[in-house]
């Protein structure tokens, strides 16, 4: 199977050049294929952040390849990569990040927006389609404001989902639910991944959810120190 990511001796320093340049990611190594749902999991600190901005295309490594499909990006300007970032990438943060006084549907209209510049009836359909499959069709006319954290967090994967990225990293997205909330966002994402393919990289400190992804990754002081297939996740739902 052809890989969807490649990162090949990623290493990612700060302040460079200084007395105090420091190296937090040391020569990251690891392949992510197509309709993969991978956990990354690690203490704090222990470069998980640093590891997912540079996968996401919103930070650069001081040094190694990262390709995506194929092609090195680490090469690409900064407009090529803001275009690669938004047509191939969605993104999930622990913290929703809609805009409160907009409703369902127009937050998840938001990316369309950015890319075509003007509102039409293909963005409106695409954003009540992704609405309906999170099970918040009735509710793409109600404010953001006016939703439940979890309703906000199927909200905010509909949004992630609507340029149809090949990839979705995904921070802690469960890490401000309840229990209950926070299986029903994850099951939404391991539903989509199996019906429609898309890949997921899940950043998370729940062993219980990690155990639910077919792949885990382990990062310690900004080194892999596990990477297995996880041969239990058929029985662990």
């Amino acid at each position: 199977m052809a890989d969807l990511l490649a990162l090949e001796g990623i290493r990612k320093s700060y302040n460079v050049g200084t007395p105090v340049e420091t190296e937090v990611l040391h020569g990251i190594n690891v392949t992510i294929h197509p309709r993969e749902f991978v956990a990354l999991m690690g203490p704090s600190g222990s470069g998980k952040s640093t590891l997912l901005n540079i996968i996401g295309l919103l930070d650069r490594p001081t040094s190694g390849r990262l390709s995506i499909h194929g092609e090195d990006t680490t090469q690409l300007s900064e407009a090529a990569l803001t275009s690669l970032r938004g047509h191939t990438i969605g993104f999930v943060f622990q913290y929703h990040y809609l805009i409160s006084a907009f409703t369902a549907r127009e937050n998840v209209m938001m990316p369309m927006l950015l890319d075509h510049g003007r509102p039409d009836d293909a963005m409106e359909r695409r954003a009540d389609e992704l609405l309906d499959w999170v099970d918040l069709g009735k509710w793409r006319n109600n404010r953001a404001l006016n939703m439940s954290g979890g309703q906000q967090q199927r909200v905010a994967i509909a949004r992630a989902l609507a340029m149809d990225p090949l990839l979705v990293l995904a921070d802690e997205p469960t890490g401000n639910l309840d229990t209950a909330s926070a299986d029903a966002v994850f099951e939404l994402m391991r539903r989509f991944n199996r019906e429609r393919g898309t890949t997921f990289l899940i950043v998370t400190h729940n062993h219980a959810l990690a155990d639910r992804c077919n792949r885990i990754i382990q990062v310690v002081d900004g080194r892999i120190t596990e990477d297995r297939i996880n041969l239990l996740e058929g029985h662990s739902q």
